[in-house]
């Protein structure tokens, strides 16, 4: 059993990251989940909303920084090179180095079921909490919140060709040898909620080309899919 903890305040949060909220109504909906909403009458909305627009605001920051700081890479690599960053994982990990858990208003259950490490539930806090700042302060503000995130992480991105997009060059390979595009079929799911693995296979027509396992299906996807790519030649083994 996860043992609950004190939840950082909007205040304190700001503060430990020098954001540059003066009001604080719209910070408190981005650190509220649902789950807190369903338990608390108090609450006037989750961070659905926020989520939504904090998605489009980080494409457009994430794009505009690719675009500026890679001036040589043509524009596959950059779509590629993007994914990466505003994949669900990575999110998650950028909300985990800012410790964006301690500030999540969540249920008392989803705090028992470690919601506040969950990968996805951190995501979707994330582009939150981008929204927020964003309908706030602008994009100035953002860029200069995600800016450093951005630089640490995506020369090392690069560097271990975490930018591959596994699952688009394995269907234009299906595409071209005229077979419909890949399926991909959850194959197990396992392990408590906040500790989740799925192990996804890939499938072309009736034959399975592939497996992966992570923690998140979409990751296990992109893992099976290079899995096929190996096996197809398509990709080196490492």
């Amino acid at each position: 059993m996860v043992e609950e903890t004190i939840t950082e305040t909007p205040e304190n949060f700001s503060k430990r990251l020098n954001l540059p909220f003066s009001d604080y109504f719209l910070l408190t909906r981005a650190l509220t989940h649902r789950s807190y909403l369903n338990e608390n009458k108090d609450a006037i909305e989750d961070n659905e909303r926020l989520e939504f627009l904090g998605d489009a605001v980080l494409d457009f920051i994430v794009a505009e920084w690719l675009y500026n700081h890679y001036p040589e890479k043509p524009e596959g690599d950059l779509t590629r090179l993007r994914a990466a960053l505003v994949h669900t994982d990575q999110l998650a990990n950028f909300a985990r180095k800012i410790n964006l858990g301690s500030a999540l208003r969540l249920g008392k259950g989803e705090i028992q079921a470690g919601g506040r490490d969950r990968g996805t539930l951190l995501c979707d806090a994330f582009e939150a909490l981008i929204g927020a700042l964003y309908l706030h302060e602008g994009i100035s503000a953002v860029n200069q919140f995600m800016i450093p995130l951005l630089t640490e992480v995506a020369d090392l991105i690069l560097m271990n060709h975490m930018d591959d997009d596994t699952k688009s060059r394995l269907q234009e390979w299906a595409q071209g040898q005229g077979f419909s595009s890949p399926k991909y079929m959850l194959i197990t799911e396992e392990g408590p909620d906040h500790e989740k693995t799925f192990e996804m296979e890939v499938r072309i027509g009736t034959k399975p080309f592939g497996r992966g396992i992570g923690p998140s299906k979409q990751t296990a996807e992109k893992l099976a899919a290079k899995t096929a790519l190996v096996k197809l030649g398509i990709l080196e083994p490492k």
